[in-house]
Formats: C-alpha cells, structure tokens, sequence
C-alpha cells in the first residue's frame, strides 16, 4: 500500500513539474496537474492542502537534488580550484540531464509563492557550498565578495552555459563551453 501512495504523489509532482515549466503557476490549475498526473483532483489534495503546498514541496524537493548533484565527489579534490570545478561540472552536468527540473529552479527562484520557510530549509542543503567558499574567502584562493554574491553570480553564470549547451547550434561544443564558462568565473574569482 505505501509503495502506491509513494507512486501516486511522485505522478503529482512530475506533472506539476512539467505543468509549472510549461504553462507557469497561474496556467497550472490543480485539475490539470490531476489529469496529468492520472489521479482524482481529491487525491492530489490528500498530499499537499494547496496548490502553494505543492509548489513548496516540489521547489524543495528539485532544489535538494540538485544539491546533492552538485556535491558528488567533490571532497576528493584535493585543492580548492577542483572542488570549485567539479561542482561546476556537476551542476551543468545536472542542469544537462535535468532540464526541467533545471528551468523549474530558474523560473522559481525568485517566486513569490515559495515561503521563507521553504527557502530557509533548502539552504541547509547548501551549507556545504557556503563552506566551500568561505574556505577559498579564508586560505585566499579567492577574492573576500559576499559568499552570496559568490553563490547566485556561479549559479547564474552555469544557467547561461547549460541555455548554450542546449541551443540546438551544432556548432556549440559542450565540453569546451563548460571549461571556458568555468575559467571565466574562476578569473572572477581567483584572488591573483
């Protein structure tokens, strides 16, 4: 029985994924999430109490994932610049292989519908991060900016690099871009 619960709210949220990225909050009504996601309008209600539960549910879920994408092996980099790197490439990797649940974050980040609360409890996802940087802030590796100027300019500066990458162009080449994007914050940074 719990393995069918558990199937019928992963269906909910893979399509309020797909419904929000699409069509945006608004356009996103609950009765179309329901027949997307094959369920009764009262069954998606049995999960989240509003539509804003559910868009709160689904922003820190995606946002968590992420977090641990970004992670992945990154302490067995021994100096700063590559763990820097590798969770650059981490992060275009999974902006690469996840693109709506990469243009969900984009288009939601900033939304007024995800609560403080929300936010507040996705960033203890990302203490590692915060970490990271004020290790570079401290051994001088990189310059002394606001870790969260640091943080929002590396995740704007990797939205823009995977919008390339996914450019239909046959011209782009992938892993020269990620490299070049990654060098170009890094000289932003790099405190020499």
């Amino acid at each position: 029985m719990k393995e069918q619960v558990k199937d019928k709210k992963t269906a909910i949220m893979k399509a309020a994924l797909k419904l929000f990225t699409e069509r945006g909050f608004h356009g996103t009504s609950t009765a179309l999430i329901s027949k997307e996601a094959g369920v009764a309008t009262g069954t998606l209600f049995n999960y989240f109490s509003t539509k804003e539960d559910l868009i709160n549910g689904l922003y820190f879920e995606v946002k968590g994932e992420l977090s641990r994408s970004m992670g992945k092996e990154v302490e067995a980099q021994s100096r700063f610049q590559n763990k820097l790197r590798k969770m650059w490439y981490n992060l275009i990797e999974w902006g690469i292989n996840n693109q709506e649940d990469f243009l969900f974050v984009g288009q939601f980040c900033s939304s007024p519908y995800i609560t403080k609360y929300t936010r507040e409890e996705v960033m203890k996802e990302y203490v590692f991060l915060h970490d990271l940087v004020n290790e570079g802030i401290v051994t001088e590796e990189i310059r002394d900016f606001s870790a969260e100027l640091i943080i929002s300019m590396f995740y704007q500066a990797s939205r823009t690099v995977v919008n390339l990458i996914l450019d239909p162009d046959p011209s782009h080449d992938k892993n020269e871009f990620i490299e070049d994007g990654f060098q170009i914050v890094w000289r932003g940074l790099a405190n020499k």
